[in-house]
């Protein structure tokens, strides 16, 4: 590969912020006749830096495939480790201009990176004049009052409020995961539901009732999602603990759907988990659930 234009970083989310920096590098790539090429980290380096558990907003391939749906042609992905992060910016960067013929480093205003995040903006603009290439940065996206963020969009999540995530995304938050058996309870009371398996760490938004759209083969349905511990009917564990679910119930899919992969899209929070007194308490509320979903997502349309 030679005169790449490149920018680096975890871009967990893609959200609006790392869409604009993605923009501008394959729109200048592209008008150069230039490969527009990302370098990412996995895991987020405050796992290994920090010990962290941080929630992705995306898996590695889930990323991928939003930044090759924004015209990028090379993602390549590298381990996050300890030696890594003690490399000086200026090695990293030799190393990477090495591989890639780099013409053009694209970053955003608060990047920094190698050993102590001494390669900040202007000591990679240093370095590029010694090794060959030029350096840009982007001035961070607002929405509102504030700026976007991967930790800004995690944190609205834990509130519940995947409306403004979305936003901030540009896209509806959503999870992805096979179909599992669960106990079998949603059936018995008329109200199917499939259980969704979500890899960890996945940012879930706040325990509660949403309306969502359910991608089945790419074939959206209208569905109302409870994410939660269940306290109506407690799932316990090997050990006694309370076990977290993500139910999906699609209002106009009733077949079986274990095995197959659902892509729950988080659209509004309808209401918070509570227990209820009996079933039929229980079953009432999923009825109204029911009806404030359809109209809202159908509304939508």
């Amino acid at each position: 590969m030679d005169g790449a234009w490149l920018t680096i970083g975890v871009f967990d989310g893609v959200h609006l912020g790392h869409q604009a920096l993605i923009n501008q590098l394959t729109a200048g790539a592209h008008a150069n006749s230039a490969p527009a090429v990302v370098l990412t980290f996995n895991p987020h380096p405050a796992v290994v830096l920090a010990g962290r558990q941080i929630p992705v907003l995306t898996t590695l391939d889930e990323r991928a495939g939003l930044l090759f749906q924004l015209g990028v042609d090379v993602v390549i992905s590298l381990e996050f480790t300890r030696e890594l992060a003690a490399q000086s910016a200026h090695d990293f960067m030799q190393l990477v201009t090495s591989h890639l013929g780099l013409k053009k480093l694209l970053i955003g205003y608060d990047f920094a990176l190698g050993r102590d995040r001494a390669g900040n903006f202007e000591h990679l603009s240093q370095v590029g004049t010694e090794l060959g290439f030029q350096v840009s940065a982007l001035e961070p996206v607002l929405l509102g009052q504030g700026i976007i963020s991967s930790t800004q969009i995690r944190q609205t999540l834990a509130s519940g409020d995947v409306r403004a995530a979305s936003a901030m995304l540009g896209r509806p938050y959503s999870l992805s995961g096979p179909v599992v058996p669960g106990d079998g309870r949603g059936r018995t009371i008329g109200i199917p539901t499939a259980n969704v398996d979500v890899p960890t760490p996945q940012a879930m938004p706040m325990n509660g009732v949403y309306a969502c759209w359910a991608l089945l083969e790419d074939q959206p349905h209208p569905a109302v999602v409870n994410i939660g511990l269940r306290p109506t009917f407690t799932a316990q564990g090997a050990t006694g603990e309370i076990l977290p679910r993500i139910e999906a119930h699609l209002l106009d899919q009733h077949t079986d759907l274990y095995g197959r992969t659902l892509t729950l899209q988080f659209v509004e929070r309808l209401r918070d988990e509570q227990k209820f007194p009996s079933i039929d308490a229980l079953v009432t509320q999923i009825q109204a659930d029911i009806r404030s979903a359809h109209g809202l997502l159908l509304s939508a349309q």
